[in-house]
Order: structure tokens, then C-alpha cells, then sequence
């Protein structure tokens, strides 16, 4: 197990755009997955970005069976997608509260799309495809907002939805019940 710092919302390189991967199926890409998927399991995650782990690479790694962190959410498969792409199916969006392992202790209520189909490729190199809804959606998209060097705050619009998730926290179990 290689567990890696995750570093924090002022952070410099969390503010940048990541550079896509060029070559798959080396060990030193798995090593990062594997750093990645073990901070993601100790940090209780649902997903996590390569920039979470300050590596510059458009890597994204999110699935769980159970997560205490959203315990009404239906399990995901663990997936590793490296160059992803995300499109709308849809333009209809839905707000759900996010935290972020790079913002701990907060949350904060974000629209997203409702519906979305990623590609990207595995560690092989092989093309991955997919659809995905609601709580998956969203994983996939905050997951790629850090690419793109965006945190989940600057996609929120009401204020009023965002604090401390132990003052908040009643008000996020009744969002997902």
C-alpha cells in the first residue's frame, strides 16, 4: 500500500490543467493508479484525480461498493479512466451536496448534469466507454473538473448550501434519502 499526501485547495498545481498521458501500460503509470487507489480507499473517497496527488496527468480513478460518506448511494465500479471525455446526454442538471478530498470538512451544494457519456482509456491503452447518471455522473464530472484545475466551489451558486459538513450534515442525509 502507497498512500500519498493529498494536497490541499491552495495548492498550486490544483489551480492548473493537466497533461494528458501519451504512454499506457508502463509501471510507472501503474504506480500512480495504484497510489491513487490507496488514497482514495484510506481517504474513504468515492473517486480522486491524479492533481489530488500532485501528478500532472489526466488520470481519474472512482467506484466503491459502500462509502459512509454518501451511505444511500448505490455502488459503483471501480474504473480507471486516463484522457477522459465527457458529454452531456442532456441538458438537464440536478443539484447534489460534493465534498472533496482537497477540501476536507466542507460541502457544498452543485449543479451538474444529470446524464453523461465518458470515454477515455484503461492502463492498457484500450478505449473505454460508457453512460452515466445522477451520483455516478456527478463523481465522473468533479473528477474531471480537477483536470481541468477547477474545484467543486467555483461551480457553486447559492451560497447559503455550503459549510461545515458537521453543521450541515442533517441537511445533506435528507438531500440523498
Amino acid at each position: 500500500m502507497t498512500v500519498k499526501a493529498v494536497v490541499k485547495m491552495g495548492y498550486p498545481s490544483l489551480w492548473q490543467r493537466s497533461e494528458a498521458v501519451s504512454e499506457f501500460n508502463t509501471n510507472s503509470l501503474r504506480d500512480i493508479v495504484q497510489n491513487m487507489f490507496d488514497t482514495m480507499k484510506l481517504e474513504n473517497g468515492v473517486g480522486i484525480a491524479a492533481p489530488q496527488i500532485g501528478i500532472q496527468q489526466r488520470i481519474i480513478l472512482f467506484g466503491f461498493d459502500s462509502n459512509s460518506r454518501y451511505p444511500n448511494a448505490k455502488s459503483i465500479p471501480t474504473t480507471v479512466l486516463i484522457n477522459p471525455e465527457l458529454n452531456n446526454l442532456s441538458d438537464e442538471m440536478e443539484e447534489g451536496f460534493e465534498g472533496c478530498l482537497s477540501v476536507p470538512g466542507l460541502r457544498g451544494l452543485v449543479p451538474r448534469y444529470k446524464h453523461i457519456h465518458y470515454a477515455g482509456y484503461d492502463i492498457e491503452g484500450n478505449k473505454i466507454e460508457g453512460e452515466a447518471k445522477s451520483f455516478h455522473a456527478r463523481i465522473l464530472q468533479h473528477e474531471c473538473d480537477h483536470l481541468e484545475g477547477i474545484l467543486y466551489l467555483q461551480r457553486i451558486q447559492n451560497w447559503q448550501k455550503f459549510g461545515f459538513e458537521a453543521d450541515i450534515g442533517p441537511a445533506i442525509q435528507e438531500f440523498y434519502s
